[in-house]
């Protein structure tokens, strides 16, 4: 079971502030629960682990399964809470090489997520002339990043495998009645699945969003909602020392409230990367409004402790660190002895890579918090869908907890929009002329 410590949190902040917090968080919890705080019709993930469309889940494991076995490449088509959580899970279970593995499943790429026409170029590049299916995820079907890419690999296909054959290849995550990819899904007859209407795209991984590719990778999608579930029920408790979720979201609000502005999320495995980016558009699109709420940056370990270790050691006081710690390594590794110890390494012969990382962790620690920096343990316990799983819902629940602690809705976006406007007057798109105008004489 996933678990929560707090090292010498006494030395950063007021004690006992879980108490003093629990009244707001019960009422954050109730809100969460029954969907009547502010942005409440986008709770649906709340229950979603035990709550998900079986119907829908059997589509999907049988739209995967069709894609392992006529694909050798999937081209996963999204931005945002679209691709992230998808991307992070396959690559924190099967490995950031997971495209240059010997494997039984395609390679996948990501694109989508953004305007460069070099990568775009390159990912066609790599698919070739290799049999390939794309899944399409947007919501409206309009988004430009999304929805230029998709133009792309579209036309890919259709000369590729004709428009008919294309049409077998191509699986679109979308609205399940309206909008742009919806109509064009229907007309051309391409399998569709459901975005759910009250699930915002950043909570959106335990649905078809993210589950179609990351099945598509051979992740069991059954472990990962079961985790998930475990989390979900553990969630429905009351008071800090029952919910793991009350505890993260309790001593980051009181850190920020005693001056913190950064929490930093680390961990000590490289293939946690893209976890951590989807942790990132969690609460940074969650909870950053109104001029309020902590900084979401993240690190590498051990990698950065030579980079921006320094900094997180004797920079400005800014910051604390959440570091999530798993189990023991799938592989052990033995370092071996040398003869000649020229690297002076012998006294670590015959230990496991693993107790060299967690000595090092517990260094880490020990340092930073004898620098000022507080720091919050999360043990996820051995890397797993099911451990995973629970990992998702923890941060997605205790984000909503979070955000109404802040007194913001933790489901609405209004700033994203800001530049979407500019970039679409810029490009001369319809109905923004006079908003051109304005940002052109800005712009001089």
């Amino acid at each position: 079971m996933l678990n929560v410590k707090l090292f010498h949190i006494k030395k950063f902040i007021p004690m006992p502030y879980e108490e003093a917090l629990a009244p707001r968080l019960k009422l954050a919890q109730s809100r969460l629960q029954n969907g009547t705080g502010e942005g409440g019709e986008f709770t649906g993930w709340v229950r979603l682990p035990r709550d998900c469309d079986r119907t829908e889940l059997d589509r999907i494991a049988r739209a995967a399964a069709a894609i392992r076995a006529d694909s050798q490449a999937l081209v996963v088509i999204g931005i945002g809470g679209s691709y992230l959580g998808a991307r992070g899970v396959i690559e924190c279970l099967c490995s950031p090489n997971y495209n240059l593995r010997k494997k039984t499943t395609p390679d996948i790429f990501f694109v989508g997520n953004g305007l460069d026409a070099d990568a775009l170029a390159e990912v066609l590049e790599l698919v070739g002339d290799r049999d390939f299916s794309v899944n399409v995820i947007s919501k409206s079907g309009t988004t430009t990043e999304p929805a230029v890419a998709f133009r792309f690999f579209r036309r890919k296909l259709v000369e590729k495998y004709g428009r008919e054959g294309a049409g077998r290849r191509i699986y679109a995550t979308t609205d399940k009645s309206r909008g742009a990819l919806k109509a064009l899904a229907d007309q051309e007859g391409w399998e569709t699945f459901t975005v759910p209407d009250d699930v915002g795209g950043r909570y959106s991984v335990l649905t078809a969003v993210g589950l179609l590719p990351i099945a598509a990778a051979g992740v069991d999608i059954g472990e990962l909602l079961s985790g998930a579930g475990e989390m979900m029920d553990a969630c429905t408790a009351e008071g800090c020392g029952e919910n793991p979720a009350w505890r993260y979201a309790a001593a980051r609000y009181q850190l920020y409230r005693a001056g913190k502005s950064v929490e930093i999320l680390t961990c000590f495995d490289p293939a946690f990367r893209f976890m951590a980016e989807w942790w990132k558009q969690l609460f940074g699109e969650s909870e950053g409004k109104e001029g309020k709420a902590l900084f979401p940056a993240s690190v590498e370990f051990t990698a950065d402790l030579h980079s921006m270790g320094q900094y997180i050691q004797e920079g400005r006081r800014l910051m604390f660190e959440t570091s999530v710690r798993f189990g023991p390594s799938a592989h052990q590794l033995i370092i071996p002895r040398d003869e000649q110890d020229g690297d002076g390494l012998n006294y670590l012969a015959g230990k496991s890579l693993d107790f060299v990382r967690d000595r090092a962790a517990e260094a880490t620690l020990l340092a930073h918090t004898e620098g000022d920096v507080p720091n919050l343990v999360v043990e996820a316990g051995t890397k797993s869908a099911a451990s995973l799983g629970a990992l998702i819902y923890f941060f997605e629940y205790a984000c909503g907890l979070s955000g109404y602690l802040l007194d913001v809705n933790p489901f609405n976006q209004p700033g994203v929009e800001a530049y979407k406007k500019n970039m679409f007057a810029l490009l001369g798109k319809p109905g923004y002329e006079d908003r051109r105008a304005e940002l052109e004489a800005g712009l001089d």
